[in-house]
């Protein structure tokens, strides 16, 4: 998984560079300012004397050295824990050797052939002579034969001397060093906090980005700014800089590399992050789908951060999508991610980064069953209750909590302590990380009886625990086995009843680290899980995550681990500032809040669909169908899915002009052999495919039609119309046969169902009529019966029905669309979606979905059962008309062009040039194999399908 990946490579570049330091040997919020090449001097002046060879690292808080010899201990000395800081020979140290310098300079001094050589004796000892010594309390050993493990600590007074390589630089590193100190030192932690500031915003101020560090001499420079890289534990302050072709950052300490360097065109997805709960950071990723971003970076200043993020952003409009949380959800409800891909990508759109351990992805408990044998994933006791905290899953302890809860004063909160937080991250990848864990815990691992020890103890500590809350990471659904297994060989300690920590222990039914995560990801994308994760998205993400639903769902946190808990800038005290930080940091903070209502149920599919190529598991369907036992609507099925898999191969294949105005209406038979259309110009015409001629063209009034459609049994054409009626035409007698004067303004739309006509009018109202138009013309009217009458406030300009006419969705004027129940002809959802007209609406074949399309030009899809809008896209223009199959769309454009729509995707797809004037009405045969369009321009145009 992405912290895994992450070590690796940190590993590997350690292991290229042959070094055994690393920033996570810093404090907390501590810099690593500059090395020195220097030798680490002991039994200075003795016949003892030795020099151990490495390098010496000035840092805010601390000096290390490195020995090149990886059998030496790397030294860390607290610069707080230090008594003196000066040049070596200072303050009488070393007197005898001082003299000696002095003999000899002036024995030389008298001989004018030898002036030369006193010169450069003189400079060579002084040379040899640069030293620093610190005086000091307290020392630490770490990493002794490169071997991982608590540090060792040395107590007492002693003196350690560091002769630098560069003389000259002894005088400059020994003021940083007394400076530092005097930071160190300072009684509040608030003023330590500000004078290092003070000190790296000096050195960031006299420095700027090497421009000979370019990839290329032609590179335009954008922007310059001060900031800091990030990675879990630690940040390194440097400068970025963004060229019109790269993004670039350039630590101040040249660690790890000189520069690190971005390719603008390789860049997939940019994220601003809140860092320590303020609006600092940038995210940048290379890649489509993995939570492992290429760059982290803090600014100093929101405004510097906003800059660099438009300007990318800018970039990538012309080449990368943008996708939000609700055309992520759109992509899982489809089944075209998995569950585990969803869970990724709404963590990292809720500011979860595998760099900040503070807001690590998280992953929810699956498996309720950690000790039978086998386990049976079709069995709902297997697992978890997806619709309660962890905090509530256990009766009795939830019990107390809620006690202590009523008595406790304003604010209150259930939970003293989180479901994520730094503590936790590493308590289950210490064994991956265990250098990341002693930076946390001040070079300490915890206790062997508290460590990760086994899967099941780990689950019934928090079934059970009175503090214990936490849910999981994403490794635990990963392929990456590293976390479970201790392969470093690392010395965890030993447990009350004497066994060694070792590997994880791992629950009866796993044979193997390789078969458990295989299980657990069978567990994540099971029948259960897919039906029931929205539960848990509207705990973590969702509308249950603050306010009264919170509280009613027993999910209510400490204030400080929401976002705008806490105003930080409105802290004027700087020792409460820092320390209200720290708490935030360390506790865990609560994801962005990503939905405000309902999330909607996952749609499990019949099958998988020959389009599908997500890695959702087709073992999950309902009812999976055997090779060769497709039935008819299988087959069917599997003609429309080729069809729109090659949707973006139309081509424009015969048109013709057939009325005075514009199209407004089409419907074909059956056999597909007549075509009828209505138009402004107040006509019904029927066009014959065959001859290719016009055969009828009837007139019913001298207002406008506005649509048609064709009865069961192709004997029967109605029309609306905007004189308020609804006309019938009999196909066989070339006449009308029945009018219906059902509105008091005109019919913007009709459909027919099971002897059901719904019209839709301009007067406010959907009417569904019961009834059956008279068998010939002449014969008594028939009387139709009013069943419903759907209110609205302004006009409806459009309704459809879904495939099983129990519900109706409608458009107005005014933008906004209803959803209709028509078994008890109520209101389900009345949703605003546009800021004009709603031109078109439709439900999804599998009714789970609404897609609207509006003046506004904006493509707008509505979760049915819960009345969410989880998916828009915008065009430059109104598309007036469309058909869609749940995951493509075909529309009409007002400039007359059709728009492929990948709404999964979240991109058009294609853009194919048709009428001269807008596209106003869409036909589509059941198959999608046959597509006939009409417009403004008067025509109507045949389109054939390139296979």
């Amino acid at each position: 998984m992405a912290f895994i990946r992450k070590k690796q490579q940190e590993q590997q570049l350690q292991l290229y560079s042959k070094e055994r330091f690393s920033l996570l040997l810093l404090n907390l919020e501590e810099y690593y300012f500059e090395q020195h090449r220097a030798n680490h001097i002991l039994h200075k002046g003795s016949h003892h004397e030795r020099k151990i060879r490495g390098s010496l690292k000035i840092c805010s808080k601390s000096v290390i050295f490195e020995p090149d010899v990886i059998s030496q201990p790397i030294i860390k000395i607290p610069l707080r824990d230090c008594i003196t800081i000066g040049k070596h020979g200072e303050n009488g140290a070393n007197r005898h050797f001082t003299k000696y310098v002095i003999f000899t300079t002036a024995q030389f001094y008298f001989n004018p052939k030898s002036c030369i050589y006193l010169m450069t004796f003189f400079c060579i000892f002084r040379a040899k002579s640069g030293g620093i010594s610190l005086i000091f309390s307290q020392v630490y050993f770490i990493k002794e034969h490169n071997v991982v493990a608590p540090y060792k600590i040395e107590r007492g007074k002693m003196e350690y001397v560091f002769e630098l390589d560069v003389p000259g630089k002894v005088e400059d590193v020994v003021e940083t060093l007394l400076q530092l100190h005097r930071a160190s030192c300072l009684d509040k932690l608030g003023d330590q906090t500000a004078m290092i500031t003070a000190i790296l915003q000096s050195r960031l101020a006299r420095t700027s980005f090497d421009k000979n560090r370019f990839q290329n001499i032609s590179e335009r420079l954008h922007m310059e700014c001060k900031a800091e890289m990030v990675t879990p534990l630690v940040t390194n302050p440097g400068h970025v800089c963004i060229t019109d072709t790269n993004l670039y950052f350039q630590p101040l300490n040249g660690y790890p590399k000189p520069v690190v360097q971005i390719t603008l065109q390789d860049v997939r997805r940019i994220y601003k992050r809140r860092h320590g709960l303020m609006p600092l950071g940038l995210e940048v990723f290379c890649t489509e789908d993995d939570l492992c971003s290429d760059i982290y970076l803090k600014f100093y200043e929101p405004q510097d951060r906003d800059d660099l993020y438009f300007y990318i952003a800018t970039y990538l409009e012309h080449h990368v999508a943008e996708h939000t949380a609700e055309s992520y959800m759109l992509q899982w409800q489809r089944g075209h991610l998995s569950n585990y891909q969803y869970l990724l990508h709404l963590n990292n759109l809720a500011d979860r980064s595998c760099n900040d351990l503070s807001q690590y992805p998280v992953f929810p408990w699956i498996i309720h069953d950690y000790s039978s044998s086998e386990l049976d994933l079709s069995n709902p006791g297997t697992f978890r209750d997806l619709s309660k905290p962890v905090g509530a899953l256990n009766q009795e302890r939830l019990e107390r909590l809620l006690t202590r809860y009523q008595e406790m004063p304003e604010p209150k909160f259930m939970y003293g302590s989180h479901y994520s937080s730094p503590g936790y991250v590493l308590f289950y990848l210490v064994r991956i990380a265990p250098e990341h864990m002693l930076c946390l815990q001040n070079g300490r691992f915890d206790n062997a009886d508290r460590m990760f020890n086994s899967i099941a103890e780990t689950w019934k500590n928090c079934l059970d625990g009175a503090t214990d809350f936490k849910e999981l990471i994403p490794e635990f659904y990963g392929d990456d086995v590293s976390f479970l297994v201790n392969s470093l060989k690392l010395d965890l300690g030993k447990r009350q009843g004497g066994q060694m920590v070792d590997d994880v222990e791992l629950p009866p039914w796993a044979s193997s680290p390789e078969d458990f995560l295989q299980k657990s990801k069978d567990a994540l994308e099971s029948n259960y899980v897919s039906e029931h994760l929205h539960e848990w998205i509207d705990l973590i993400f969702g509308y249950k995550q603050k306010g009264s639903d919170a509280v009613g769902a027993h999910n209510v946190f400490h204030p400080l681990t929401y976002e705008g808990g806490v105003d930080l800038n409105s802290i004027q005290d700087p020792d409460e500032k820092v320390a209200m930080l720290t708490q935030i940091l360390e506790f865990g903070q609560t994801p962005k809040q990503l939905f405000v209502t309902p999330h909607p149920r996952r749609i499990t599919p019949k099958f998988k669909s020959l389009s599908q190529t997500s890695s959702y598991n087709a073992s999950t369907a309902d009812s999976p169908v055997s090779p060769g036992e497709e039935s008819f609507e299988d087959l069917t099925e599997e003609s429309k899915t080729l069809a729109w898999n090659n949707i973006t191969k139309l081509q424009l294949h015969e048109q013709y002009k057939i009325h005075k105005e514009a199209v407004t209406g089409i419907t074909v038979s059956r056999n597909g052999s007549s075509v009828f259309t209505t138009s402004q110009d107040s006509t019904l015409k029927m066009f014959s495919k065959e001859s290719k001629m016009l055969q009828r063209s009837i007139s019913f009034s001298n207002m406008a039609l506005s649509s048609c459609l064709l009865l069961p049994g192709d004997a029967t054409v109605i029309s609306s119309s905007w004189d308020n009626n609804v006309y019938f035409y009999s196909i066989a007698f070339g006449r009308r046969q029945d009018t219906l004067m059902g509105h008091d303004d005109a019919v913007s739309k009709i459909c027919w169902h099971d002897n059901r006509l719904y019209s839709a009018s301009w007067d406010a109202t959907v009417k569904v009529w019961s009834g059956v138009p008279a068998e010939m013309p002449g014969t008594k009217r028939h009387h139709f019966d009013l069943l419903a009458e759907l209110e609205h406030d302004v006009s409806v300009d459009t309704i459809s029905l879904n495939a099983a006419s129990t519900l109706l969705v409608s458009g107005t004027k005014e933008g906004t669309v209803n959803i209709w129940d028509l078994t008890t002809a109520t209101l389900m959802h009345q949703i605003p979606c546009h800021s004009g007209i709603v031109c078109d609406t439709a439900f999804s074949p599998d009714s789970r979905h609404v897609l609207s399309t509006g003046a506004d030009g904006c493509l707008n899809v509505i979760d049915v059962q819960t009345g969410m809008l989880i998916s828009s896209m915008t065009s430059d223009e109104p598309q007036r008309c469309f058909v869609w199959d749940g995951n493509s769309v075909l529309s009409g454009s007002q400039s007359g062009e059709l728009l492929i729509w990948d709404l999964l995707g979240a991109k058009i797809s294609e853009r194919i040039q048709g009428h001269t004037g807008a596209v106003t009405c869409i036909w589509m045969n059941e198959q999608c194999s046959s597509i006939i369009t009409g417009g403004e321009d008067r025509q109507i145009i045949f389109w054939k399908l390139q296979y």
